[in-house]
């Protein structure tokens, strides 16, 4: 069953890849090393801001 799953990601980052002309390897690299810690980052910085605006406030 995880053998087919991670075969369905590979798969689907093939179409990815394919669909943007990027490729499978850079796709991988786009999606993993840029966009999910980037979207972290993002959360977290957002995530911050409303914690010491709601600090402020009371």
């Amino acid at each position: 069953m995880i053998d087919q799953f991670f075969w369905w990601c590979v798969g689907v980052l093939q179409y990815i890849g394919t669909v943007t002309g990027m490729g499978y390897n850079l796709a991988n690299i786009v999606i993993f090393v840029i966009l999910q810690p980037g979207l972290i980052l993002l959360f977290f910085i957002l995530w911050r801001k409303e914690k010491k605006k709601n600090r402020n406030r009371f």
